[in-house]
């Protein structure tokens, strides 16, 4: 077990503060279970006999945080603290009533319920002064997540997608009665807030090995009663263009989705997918409840098709169909997330994805590349959204074929989307000092009344720019009267 420089300056200030006063305190929960993996952590959680209202101002001051109470029913207070190398650190003080065996005894799993003597956080091997009543040390060697009890999950639902989340993160097998017991309490995730399911669900949501750990909620009996209008593609069968039925395809576009924004990889499929550090600064950045652009794009994956089971019909010829499942799904999927307290920039986002997600297949006709003029006007209809939606194109096309993918078809698919963002970002020049003529040339030129009408002539303007079409002002001009002329006579 080796702490890192700044957790042992940060404990040793801990330390100090306490051992100045007559109480008891211990480093518990994921600092500890961490700490016996070589995992740094910048949370903190410690235990202790003082009243953490009292002392966690007087905390603050010592180390220069802040402090303020996080949980008045549970008597949590936090201290937020930044240290020299500009780390955020979240120290939580919670209070020990009767014993810290008592205390521990309260957690989720045993594997979090394990707590160090802060007066001896610089001893040298913690498993020799670790207090483990339940032998979460061993649990924890053995890979295994094991619930403290049975009630554990009908006392917070929330900690089903912990439990989940923790396996996944540590690597660990999630023991039998354990399993057993997060399915049979599986209704308590219903009872948690709103805000707090939103949280943790998109922890899950923005890890690394989603789909995996997206199954196992559904085997938990989990995941549809967070999104209960998933339940609904389960087993609605697809034209045979698609491997999967609707809920297989969705889970598995949740992978390709973030296979496709994961970098180049030595991969005959994924090394064709278009990536440069531009892409990458654009999903790494932060757009809702402190999540990326690649995290809301995984959750649009999952969401994408969500109204084909409503929409499917089925012609006298055989031939299948989903019409309007992109516009219904996007109203769907907008009215889950506002439920779930989503912001409304994320679920603005997802609704406009899900509503243009076919847009840039449909752009192509055939082996032909889609046309400028095309192209300029999914990027002025997709706006900030535009980049995001390609590759969910992206993803949805992998997900449809899976093991199917034939290498030609998908080398042309990833052409077109290569070739839309290159004509998108040479597009982009057409910014103001690149542009041909201004609203103030319009209205000087013809006599307009300035109004909708300048924007919308120089929409067209921009278009036909974009286009190749016109090159000069006078060209500008000469489209404006044409189309000034025609709307007259009409």
């Amino acid at each position: 077990m080796l702490l890192n420089t700044n957790e042992q300056d940060i404990l040793g200030m801990l330390a100090k503060f306490f051992d100045a006063s007559p109480s008891e305190a211990f480093i518990v929960g994921g600092f500890v279970r961490d700490s016996f993996v070589n995992t740094p952590s910048r949370d903190i959680d410690i235990a202790t006999t003082q009243n953490p209202e009292v002392i966690g101002p007087q905390i603050a001051k010592l180390i220069g945080g802040k402090s303020f109470v996080l949980n008045p029913e549970q008597h949590i207070t936090r201290i937020s603290y930044e240290d020299d190398t500009r780390h955020k650190w979240d120290i939580d003080l919670s209070h020990i009533t009767n014993s810290i065996t008592e205390n521990l005894s309260q957690r989720d799993f045993t594997i979090n319920a394990m707590a160090i003597p802060i007066a001896q956080y610089d001893e040298q091997n913690w498993s020799d002064i670790v207090v483990d009543p339940q032998n979460g040390l061993a649990d924890l060697f053995n890979n295994t997540l094991r619930c403290m009890n049975k009630h554990v999950f009908e006392q917070d639902g929330l900690r089903l997608l912990r439990g989940v989340r923790l396996a996944h993160k540590l690597n660990l097998r999630i023991e039998p009665v354990t399993a057993n017991n997060m399915r049979a309490s599986s209704k308590s995730i219903e009872l948690v807030s709103a805000e707090r399911l939103r949280d943790e669900f998109l922890y899950i949501m923005s890890s690394k090995a989603t789909r995996s750990q997206l199954e196992i909620l559904d085997r938990l009996d989990v995941l549809c009663r967070i999104i209960p209008e998933l339940t609904h593609t389960k087993g609605v069968d697809q034209p045979n263009v698609h491997y999967w039925d609707v809920w297989g395809h969705s889970i598995h576009a949740v992978e390709t989705a973030e296979l496709a924004t994961s970098g180049h990889h030595n991969s005959a499929i994924y090394s064709l997918v278009p990536w440069t550090q531009e892409i990458e600064s654009h999903f790494d950045e932060v757009v809702s409840d402190g999540h990326n652009r690649k995290t809301i794009l995984k959750l649009t994956a999952l969401l994408h098709d969500i109204a084909k089971p409503q929409t499917k019909t089925t012609d006298e010829s055989g031939k299948t169909r989903f019409l309007g499942h992109s516009e219904q799904g996007a109203e769907i999927a907008t009215q889950r997330l506002l439920s779930l307290r989503m912001s409304a920039n994320g679920a603005r986002m997802i609704n406009k994805m899900i509503e243009q997600h076919l847009r840039p297949t449909n752009m192509s006709h055939g082996n032909e590349l889609p046309t400028p003029r095309a192209i300029y006007r999914y990027y002025r209809d997709l706006k900030d959204v535009a980049i995001d939606t390609l590759y969910l194109a992206i993803a949805d096309y992998l997900a449809a074929k899976g093991p199917e993918v034939m290498p030609d078809d998908w080398s042309r698919h990833a052409r077109m989307v290569s070739h839309i963002l290159q004509t998108g970002s040479e597009q982009k020049t057409l910014n103001k000092p690149n542009r041909l003529i201004t609203g103030k040339d319009l209205i000087r030129e013809f006599q307009l009344i300035p109004g909708p009408q300048i924007g919308h002539l120089l929409d067209k303007i921009y278009e036909s720019q974009a286009a190749g079409e016109i090159k000069t002002p006078e060209d500008a001009l000469s489209l404006a009267a044409q189309y000034l002329s025609n709307n007259k006579q009409g």
